[in-house]
């Protein structure tokens, strides 16, 4: 069965070897033919393949489906109290996810299913369709392996952060905690993972700490992503970089070192201007990164601290206005650049031999995504070739 898409104004493809030549690869009055869950061809409307369906997109523009690369999707509990306290003038140090582990370890698995199920919903009615799941809301063995399992309903990249904060049972015993993380809490949770994840910040975990986290997950089969740089100046990026993680996320705060050594690196630099926004912080300078060499991706962060947000639109919005993006580099980065810091090739383009993930924008370009911000520009979603 192969359904052919038409009459698409604006194609982004994300492949620099089509279209107009730059790195989203535009076509304009173009079509897509879908097959078995894939892109079999694009190109333009006039030459497009017989198929044994013809869906017509009324001149609308298509991109890849969103990838959110950072979410926190299984918790319970909602910290609007903590909000209201930022926006009056209060400093947000982390010390909040205490409420939220309470709070999801007293919640039951349907309870946890059923909220995470909201989310997942509201981000493919938003467009994306790959995201990542982290624990870390849960801190102790059994938890961090039930909010894994849940998220596995949802994703296939599922994070291990039982290093996201320690918990109040070894607050005179953090040695004894970072014991458990490596130890027996990884060995639960390293079969329900594909990746490992470390808090390095202030009032989180230091440099060793860190290193000693991500190395046990290495060595237990899972690869290394981090959280860095958010709260200040700190060893976060250089140690995504020394141990050859796929990102570091958040990077607010980078020394020129820092960029130096992303840019000589695969690690991607993962930005969240909606953390930033939800705790009124400065915004990461995407511009210094991009214009150094570095791949920049954008996520959601979705949690109910500091980025209760499931729209990549949104964030997209948020990074051309704040962070120094144009249109098409923050579309690049919620799409392609977020299939790398997942290292994915399948996903974030819309050439052959991609997976089918689409977006029909209610809009003749992209641009409309940062140009009309909080409107609700999904026409339709496909996930491998399906309408979502």
């Amino acid at each position: 069965m192969t359904t052919l898409l038409t009459n698409i104004c604006e194609l982004v493809t994300n492949d620099a070897a089509l279209g107009d030549g730059s790195p989203l690869g535009t076509l304009r009055d173009a079509a897509l033919v879908i097959e078995d869950g894939g892109v079999a061809w694009v190109g333009p409307a006039a030459g497009a393949p017989a198929a044994d369906e013809r869906v017509d997109l009324g001149g609308r523009a298509v991109v890849p489906g969103f990838v959110d690369s950072h979410t926190h999707l299984v918790f319970a509990g909602e910290r609007s109290a903590e909000f209201a306290a930022r926006m009056a003038g209060e400093r947000y140090t982390g010390g909040g996810i205490a409420t939220t582990v309470a709070a999801t370890r007293a919640a039951s698995d349907e309870e946890l299913r059923a909220l995470a199920r909201a989310r997942a919903d509201a981000m493919t009615a938003s467009g994306t369709t790959t995201f990542e799941a982290k624990s870390g809301y849960g801190l102790t063995t059994v938890d961090e392996a039930r909010i894994l399992r849940i998220s596995r309903e949802f994703t296939d990249e599922t994070t291990f952060l039982g290093a996201h904060a320690v918990p109040a049972e070894f607050a005179d015993d953090r040695s004894g905690y970072l014991d458990l993380v490596t130890g027996g809490m990884l060995a639960a949770c390293a079969p329900l993972a594909r990746w490992i994840d470390v808090f390095c910040d202030e009032d989180a975990f230091d440099e060793d700490e860190a290193r000693a986290v991500l190395t046990a997950g290495i060595a237990a089969g899972l690869m290394p992503r981090l959280h860095g740089n958010q709260l200040g100046f700190g060893p976060g990026a250089r140690l995504a970089v020394e141990l050859g993680a796929a990102s570091v996320d958040h990077c607010t705060y980078l020394t020129d070192a820092d960029v130096a050594a992303l840019a000589g690196s695969t690690t991607v630099a993962t930005l969240l201007p909606t953390a930033d926004f939800g705790t009124r912080s400065p915004y990461p300078d995407a511009r210094r990164l991009i214009d150094a060499g570095v791949a920049v991706a954008l996520a959601t962060d979705c949690n109910p601290g500091t980025s209760y947000v499931t729209s990549m639109p949104f964030v997209i919005a948020l990074a051309v206005r704040e962070t120094g993006m144009t249109p098409a580099e923050a579309l690049h980065a919620a799409t392609a650049a977020g299939a790398r810091a997942l290292r994915r090739g399948d996903i974030g383009r819309l050439s052959t031999g991609a997976r089918a993930d689409l977006v029909a924008l209610d809009a003749p370009t992209y641009v409309h995504l940062a140009y009309r911000p909080g409107s609700s520009l999904v026409h339709q979603v496909w996930r491998a070739g399906v309408p979502a």
